[in-house]
This record gives structure tokens, sequence and C-alpha cells, in this order.
């Protein structure tokens, strides 16, 4: 089932998305009656998908971000594969949608973009065993992890760095019908004006997805609607005012956004 969030006639609400991607023209969103948190309905109102603007799929209180979780994207920057997750956040005010505009910061000269399976958390969950761990998953949804490289650099903490509004493009909406077995081999993808940048496969995380939620939840409660991005593969590059950035997983959709310079 792939859930939505979107607005109409400004009216925000979730849906399920209906139709087959081959024929997009075709797509449907079928409201809700209450939040895909908890047991829901379908009103059997739908409209096309064509007629909505598509919004963040979940709003987190914080996402939970994890670096070098992919070897090959360490070693492209010169970095160790750290033999613990390697967790930073990016505030909410970095999320933002699906067609939604990047906002090239002013204080960058080297924004990249990463693409990332996100893992959408369903319950408020604090120390999660590890055979428990799948019970917690609302589903998944593409991310791209945006980073000022050379702020990365500079200033060491990557608060700045991450964290710049905008940094964390998630959508188009969260896919709740693939097993974790199914979600820990997915082809990712990256495309900038329609060019291959990065092209991997979620089995080669060094941390699983299961393993990353024990990791995070030793630490923090996570709520309904918060999200792990599990980490990077190999390809990560520059973008441009004007360029197109696609971030494609397998199974889930396509994540598109346009980098333009602030007014």
């Amino acid at each position: 089932m792939r859930i939505a969030r979107f607005s109409l006639d400004g009216n925000v609400a979730f849906g399920v998305v209906e139709g087959e991607d081959s024929q997009p023209d075709s797509l449907l969103i079928d409201i809700i009656r209450g939040i895909p948190f908890a047991a829901f309905e379908r009103s059997g109102t739908k409209v096309p998908l064509s007629k909505v603007r598509l919004l963040p799929p979940v709003l987190p209180s914080k996402v939970v971000a994890i670096g070098r979780n992919y070897a090959d994207h360490a070693a492209e920057l010169g970095n160790e594969v750290p033999d613990v997750p390697f967790a930073f956040f990016k505030p909410s005010t970095s999320v933002i949608g699906p067609g939604d505009r990047i906002i090239h910061p002013t204080f960058s000269a080297d924004v990249q973009h990463e693409a990332e399976l996100a893992v959408v958390i369903g319950r408020l969950c604090h120390q999660v065993p590890r055979e428990r761990a799948h019970e917690v998953i609302l589903g998944y949804t593409c991310a791209n992890d945006l980073t000022a490289r050379d702020t990365q650099r500079a200033e060491k903490q990557w608060a700045r760095a991450k964290g710049f509004d905008g940094s964390c493009p998630l959508g188009p909406w969260v896919e709740t019908g693939l097993s974790v077995e199914q979600a820990g081999d997915l082809a990712v993808t990256c495309t900038v004006n329609g060019e291959l940048r990065q092209a991997g496969r979620t089995s080669q995380m060094v941390n699983g997805i299961l393993d990353l939620i024990v990791n995070v939840t030793e630490a923090m409660t996570l709520l309904p609607g918060d999200v792990i991005l599990t980490g990077t593969p190999a390809g990560v590059g520059p973008l441009r005012a004007g360029d197109e950035v696609a971030v494609s997983i397998e199974g889930i959709g396509t994540l598109t956004n346009k980098v333009i310079t602030r007014d």
C-alpha cells in the first residue's frame, strides 16, 4: 500500500495511491479517514493524483541519519567504515516534499546529492529488541540527504552541512507493502538532469535496517512519523541551480526536486 500526504483546495489529508506507475495519468488517491499511524478506513472518495499537491509523506519530529553505511561511499570520500553505526540528525525544518524546490544555501559552494532508503517509524518505540524491530516500521520512502560538502569538511560538526532548510527531501509516498527482507535488497539510483550518478542496492548496507532500529532506539525514543535514513551508495556529486535531481528506489517510487538559488 502506498500512503501519500497531500494538499487539495487548501486541505491536507492522507490517502492511498491506486493504479499502475506505468500509467501515471490514471493514478488515483483514495482519501482515508484517520491517520496512517492507527487504524483507518478508505473513504471511497478518489481524486486524480494529478489534481493534488504531494507533500512530505510524514512530518518527523526528528530525522536520524546514518553516515558511512555503504563501504564504497565511505571510500570515495576517503573515510573508514565506522565500527558501529554513525548517526547524526537532520531537523524537521530540513524536510521538503516531492516537487518542492531545493534552495541552494548561500554559505556553500558544493551541495551534493545522496540517494537513500528512508525507514518510516509507525509507533512510539524505545529499546526495541531486534526480533521485534520489524513491528515498529510503518513503511519506506525515498530520501535525498543533501550535504553541503565544503561546510561539512570545514566545520567538522555536521549541523549546518546536513541540516540546512530543505536538505531532506522525502517522498513521494510511504510504501507499506515491503517486508524487511525485501527492503534489504532494493535498487537505489540517483539521476541529475537525466544522467545517472548513483546506482547501488540496499543489500550493500554495512548495517541493516533492523540493526539500525536497535542501535537508534537504544539511545532515544522514536515517535510515529520519525525517519531513519540508512546511508547512501557511491556516486555522490554536486548540484547546481537549475539541476533536477531524482532519487528512485525499486518498489517504492521516484522523488524529484529542482535546485534553485535564493531570491
